[in-house]
């Protein structure tokens, strides 16, 4: 009876410490978030050819933006390896800590990025799988470099970090159409609050690293926070602009207003906080901020597509 337990526990152990660090490596968090999106952008680009939403190609569509978002994401520990290595937050990952090796994570991020984009490519069309694979490229071959030499990095970031939505309305009808345009932007604008505000709680762990984002390179966090300020202000009118297109009604206006609103409470405390950026006071208001687009992305899409207008 011992004898089977013990290598039935241990192959239990070994085994959640595999997905693990495969989840820590694909980023599963933030790839999960990434499928969301997408499904959102599937469901308004199914909804406006009048075709129903829950259907194969809406399988297909999720599993290659999620297997090249994945892929993308291993790509970049990978190159960031010795980054992560210097950093608190990531120093625990697979590649730093030695669990997984260097080419192990190269060819998993490889098969993951560029068979997701074929499969996209077979399975929904080929202005996805384009679409997609170029997007990984921008990630992995500007932003990501970019991130140790400029603050620009987080602008050219938002470019591919804003496409999930995108590819999910073209996998849905193979063009790209002003709706396209809508979840473009409203993605673009609220990864700003969102990246700043994770720069600024991390900020010390960042320089560490050498990573240049706007919130470690000034000594006051007056223009971080400003920008926060802008770009959840800029959040509002831009939030709307589906309601005045009529892909969603009344409901999701006057939600989208309220969330906005309350998105830019949180930004509002934290720029009017006169207190140095590394004090304990700013770093909480910035962790709610933090929180505060978490929610908000999530409850704004899930609003839209429930109160969506037949076209």
């Amino acid at each position: 009876m011992s004898a089977i337990t013990v290598p039935l526990s241990a192959f239990r152990t070994r085994a959640t410490s595999v997905l693990r660090d495969y989840a820590e490596l694909t980023k599963l968090r933030v790839t999960s978030l990434i499928v969301m999106t997408a499904w959102c952008g599937y469901f308004f680009g199914a909804h406006k050819a009048g075709s129903p939403w829950l259907t194969w190609g809406l399988f297909h569509a999720l599993l290659g933006i999620g297997l090249v978002s994945s892929g993308t994401a291993a790509l970049n520990e990978v190159i960031e390896q010795d980054v992560d290595a210097q950093m608190r937050r990531t120093a625990q990952r697979p590649l730093p800590c030695g669990r997984m090796s260097r080419m192990h994570a190269t060819i998993v991020g490889v098969l993951a990025a560029v068979g997701g984009s074929i499969y996209l490519a077979a399975f929904t069309n080929p202005l996805t799988g384009i679409l997609t694979f170029l997007t990984s490229a921008v990630y992995l071959a500007a932003y990501t470099p970019l991130k140790r030499v400029s603050p620009i990095c987080t602008f050219v970031g938002a470019f591919p970090g804003a496409m999930p939505g995108v590819l999910g309305w073209t996998a849905a009808r193979g063009r790209l159409e002003w709706g396209t345009l809508v979840l473009f932007a409203i993605l673009f604008v609220w990864q700003f609050p969102h990246f700043f505000s994770i720069a600024w709680l991390y900020r010390e762990d960042y320089a560490k690293g050498g990573v240049r984002m706007l919130p470690v390179v000034e000594e006051d966090g007056r223009s971080t926070a400003r920008r926060i300020l802008a770009y959840s202000l800029a959040l509002i009118p831009i939030s709307i602009v589906p309601s005045l297109m009529g892909m969603a009604g009344k409901v999701y206006l006057v939600g989208a207003i309220v969330l906005g609103f309350a998105l830019l409470y949180y930004g509002v405390r934290l720029a009017f906080l006169d207190m140095p950026i590394a004090s304990a006071p700013s770093k909480l208001r910035a962790r709610h901020v933090l929180q505060a687009t978490v929610i908000y992305l999530p409850l704004l899409f899930a609003l839209m597509m429930a109160n969506a207008i037949r076209s």
